[in-house]
């Protein structure tokens, strides 16, 4: 073995390509080395010359404030935007589920019913029930959005815009930047409808009216807080939310709250059915919704909607065919919805109630009543036909009438002219006037009482009193003439001046104050013999109240309208009536004699105009001096009515006197209330034939008393004024009658 180590081979890399034919093998080839870019000069601009001097010191100055300008703008926006968001998130965390903001009222309502339970009109906050923007009909939604914010769906609840714009009106109008326009989306009305979030706190000792107020103040806090409202709102509330907040707690006139509550009110539909045209109207309310309000002012709620069916057209809502139809053919109240305005009677009835139930309720009250709508339209067509048909065109005088049952029931009220209103004057129950010979049947009711007869006889002469402190009086007749001797009956029924006055001093004027006070007239009355000739002053209800108790045997009434009132929902009634037949003033014997002395006057005397259908019929004319008032107040065996002619000024009526023009409207109500009902004799008696007639006596010696009872009130009024000796006779001047 050999000690040598063995050769080791050369390190060297194998050929990797074969060699062609001969030639020798190639040194490998080396890799270049990659030599270093040189480095880049930064590229650089061109230095400005800067400017020596003055010049450049201020354009260094200035340039300097610009920049801390912006550096510390930016860094107040941001500040300003982290506040706003905060206030935002804030405002987010306090708002309700939006059920609880649909109905916003803070008073009930009153639903009035008639006598068959139908309901015939509305009082208070009415709610109508939920709508949602997607439920109501595509013509309010896009009427208020066009009338309202017609950015509503691309703003953030506040539109810049549209602040600048109404504030630039406002300016150029000469007011202040806040006052008349707002330029407030629909958002932040709803903000402005829900308070902010302020509920109302009676506790806190400011009244609803000053809370209310409170809430649509324009200061630039509220406005501020109000825009923050919004934008929280319309974090937390989808567009379309916010919309059915609007629509179901905006106030649209007419006590509707709501849409469905105003279309109910107005077109007796639900708001998912209006048309284009009330769609408009509806719309149109939002701005001033009592003063634009259909049942106040029809024509102007019908111009406010053409320019809402103008804005519709302009924002692509309607085409020109349909704006076109809509304003040719602008909305009008249905007539049922003109049924159930109330009107007159509807006021007097929310009057007499208690306030807390009815002007001031925060519950939601049902009140039935004794109205008879089928005898309302009666009085209401009666009335229109003679206006339309006897009245000189242009003429401003005023009619009221009252229709009721013997037991004071009014089943009709009409308190002027104009019928569909509501919170208007009411001339049958407000108005105070002079009555006129329709006072007299109170005269002869207490002469009755005393014993007189129908048949009596009395001298229609010439006659005077001495008054003290005013001298001689000496009334005259209507005709300026005199009739020589003549019954009681033929007096009333040509309604004779002279023995009105007679029997009244006969009996003696404090008796006749008594009666006609017992059977209802409240009114102060006159003091003097002219008593008997109705210078006192009255109402129409009043008056015809006190018929009724003519009619009804003799005793008094009480006119009402109220029959039961109970809560929404409830069984059991709060209260009843709080009318009809009292204590008896008369006799009933002297009632129906009465009554047939009053039929002479129909039949054979100066109301023979008011006869219709072969009834028997009763009542008697008045005309006032100079002719300031004339009525007509009668009735047949169903009901009274009574009816008031005249001007609110009290200009003269130029050829009206009671027999005339109100008993013609008398007629046509009363035959149209009779239609179909049938005929019926009146309670009446006839007298018993005397043979020898003498000059009426002044009072009876013995005065006739009410079996069963301590005599009539009259009986017990005798006493107090003339003495007695406890045994019911009473003391006298004989031959009063002769004075």
């Amino acid at each position: 073995m050999s000690d040598k180590p063995k050769r080791k081979r050369p390190l060297v890399a194998d050929k990797r390509y074969p060699a062609k034919g001969k030639a020798a093998a190639k040194k490998p080839v080396r890799k270049p080395t990659k030599k270093a870019a040189p480095a880049r000069r930064k590229a650089t601009s061109p230095k400005r010359a800067r400017r020596g001097g003055i010049v450049g010191f201020l354009a260094a100055l200035v340039s300097w404030i610009l920049r801390m300008i912006w550096k510390i703008t930016w860094r107040l926006t941001a500040v300003a935007v982290l506040v706003l968001a905060l206030a935002v998130g804030y405002l987010y965390t306090t708002l309700p589920p939006l059920e609880a903001l649909l109905d916003g009222r803070a008073k009930g309502s009153v639903t009035l019913l008639d006598r068959n339970n139908e309901v015939f009109a509305w009082r208070g906050d009415q709610f109508g029930g939920v709508v949602t923007a997607s439920s109501v009909s595509p013509h309010l939604k896009n009427a208020v959005i066009a009338t309202e914010d017609k950015r509503f769906y691309r703003h953030f609840g506040v539109s810049p815009r549209g602040i600048a714009s109404a504030v630039k009106i406002n300016l150029s109008e000469g007011r202040g930047p806040l006052s008349g326009h707002g330029g407030s989306t629909i958002t932040q009305q709803v903000a402005k409808l829900i308070c902010l979030g302020e509920p109302f706190d009676a506790s806190t000792g400011i009244t609803e009216k000053e809370y209310e107020a409170n809430c649509r103040r324009s200061s630039i806090q509220r406005k501020a807080k109000e825009a923050l409202f919004a934008m929280a709102m319309e974090a937390k509330y989808s567009k379309d939310d916010i919309l059915s907040i609007y629509l179901n707690r905006a106030y649209m006139g007419g006590g509707a709250f709501g849409a469905e509550a105003a279309s109910q009110r107005f077109f007796a539909k639900p708001a998912s059915a209006v048309n284009a045209a009330e769609g408009a109207m509806l719309a149109g309310l939002l701005t001033a919704p009592s003063s634009l309000s259909p049942t106040s002012n029809l024509d102007r709620s019908q111009n406010r909607a053409a320019t809402v069916i103008r804005l519709m057209r302009d924002q692509g809502y309607l085409t020109d065919q349909e704006a076109a139809a809509a304003t040719a053919n602008p909305a009008e109240l249905s007539e049922a919805a003109e049924a159930r305005a109330g009107g007159y009677f509807a006021d007097w009835v929310m009057s007499t109630g208690p306030e807390f139930f009815t002007r001031n309720t925060t519950e939601d009250v049902r009140i039935t009543t004794t109205l008879d709508q089928r005898i309302q339209k009666a009085a209401e067509e009666g009335l229109k036909w003679v206006f339309d048909n006897k009245v000189r065109d242009g003429s401003k005088a005023q009619a009221a009438i009252v229709v009721m049952s013997a037991d004071g029931a009014v089943r009709a009220m009409v308190g002027g002219r104009r019928t569909k209103v509501s919170g208007a004057f009411n001339r049958a129950t407000q108005a105070l006037r002079q009555t006129g010979s329709a006072f007299k049947p109170f005269v002869y009711a207490a002469a009755l009482d005393l014993g007189y007869s129908p048949n009596d006889l009395i001298k229609d002469e010439p006659y005077c009193l001495n008054i003290p402190g005013s001298g001689e009086w000496c009334p005259r007749n209507y005709t300026n003439n005199f009739k020589g001797t003549v019954t009681l009956t033929e007096s009333l029924k040509q309604s004779l001046n002279i023995p009105a006055v007679k029997i009244s001093e006969s009996v003696g004027r404090e008796l006749v104050s008594h009666v006609a006070t017992q059977f209802g007239i409240q009114s102060d009355l006159a003091i003097g013999p002219a008593l008997a000739l109705g210078a006192s002053e009255s109402t129409l209800i009043e008056m015809t109240g006190a018929y009724a108790g003519i009619l009804n045997g003799g005793s008094s009434v009480t006119p009402y309208g109220l029959v039961e009132l109970s809560l929404l929902g409830d069984d059991e009634p709060l209260m009843g009536s709080g009318g009809g037949i009292g204590e008896r003033v008369i006799q009933e014997d002297a009632a129906r004699q009465l009554v047939y002395m009053m039929e002479k006057v129909i039949s054979e005397g100066t109301g023979k105009r008011a006869q219709f259908g072969g009834r028997e019929l009763a009542g008697k004319t008045g005309t006032t001096s100079a002719a300031k008032d004339a009525w007509f107040i009668g009735f047949s065996a169903d009901y009274v009515a009574g009816v008031w002619m005249g001007y609110d000024d009290n200009t003269p009526l130029k050829g009206v006197t009671g027999g005339g023009l109100p008993t013609d409207i008398w007629r046509e109500v009363m035959s149209r209330v009779h239609e179909g009902l049938p005929v019926k004799p009146l309670p009446m008696s006839a007298p018993v034939p005397q043979s020898g007639l003498g000059e009426a006596p002044p009072a009876p010696q013995q005065p006739p008393s009410n079996p069963g009872k301590q005599g009539t009130i009259i009986d017990q009024v005798l006493r107090d004024i003339f003495g007695g000796d406890g045994n019911g006779t009473i003391t006298t001047a004989p031959n009063a009658g002769d004075r």
